[in-house]
């Protein structure tokens, strides 16, 4: 696992573009993975997603570190004066899981189907839509300390990407069927035990 130390020397006060729990973040990755293992039919797959899913809960601890450094400090009056009054009425500075819109996490944000083509599907895209808001980011975002942990987080993003697409790759060998997408191995036994008979 990739450690990243996070120090803000500077900080600009970019909270408000920053994402602790939005619908494409790290938080929503971990539990998407780390509850997606359990129906994965391949050991394979459990251990990807295992680890992917715990090295989101490390990009996590990034993202709060990021937000802690820039928000600590700031007095109250500050944070009004940015939009964060509201916030700061309900968490003062405490680092608290929610979109960049201010709407908080929600277990509905992440998929967990039990179906591993719809899974790894959803896992795929996740990570695009991932890596789209680190572009976005990057694009409003100047300030060195901050973007040069958010550039490893879209990095590490491509990784993933790929990764997945190698275990949905590996799953449609397995399954062996011209039609693997017609049926969920964890409920139609029939089809594949015929398919991966061959």
């Amino acid at each position: 696992m990739t450690v990243w130390t996070c120090i803000i020397t500077y900080p600009e006060h970019h909270y408000e573009k920053l994402t602790f729990g939005g619908p494409d973040g790290e938080m929503g990755a971990s539990m998407r993975y780390l509850s997606q293992r359990y129906a994965m039919p391949y050991a394979e797959l459990k251990g990807l997603l295992t680890d992917i899913g715990t090295e989101e809960l490390g990009h996590l601890e990034i993202v709060a570190a990021i937000i802690h450094q820039l928000t600590r400090g700031l007095s109250a009056q500050e944070l009004a004066d940015q939009g964060f009054g509201p916030y700061y009425i309900d968490h003062t500075t405490g680092i608290w899981p929610q979109a960049a819109g201010g709407v908080p996490f929600n277990a509905c944000e992440f998929q967990s189907k039990g179906d591993v083509i719809t899974d790894l599907h959803e896992d795929l895209a996740a990570e695009q839509k991932a890596r789209s808001t680190y572009d976005n980011i990057l694009r409003v975002v100047r300030d060195y300390d901050v973007c040069e942990p958010i550039r490893f987080l879209r990095e590490r993003e491509l990784v993933h990407y790929q990764r997945f697409g190698e275990l949905l790759r590996i799953t449609q060998e397995k399954l062996d069927s011209r039609n693997f997408y017609a049926f969920n191995p964890a409920f139609d036994p029939s089809s594949w035990t015929q398919s991966s008979q061959g």
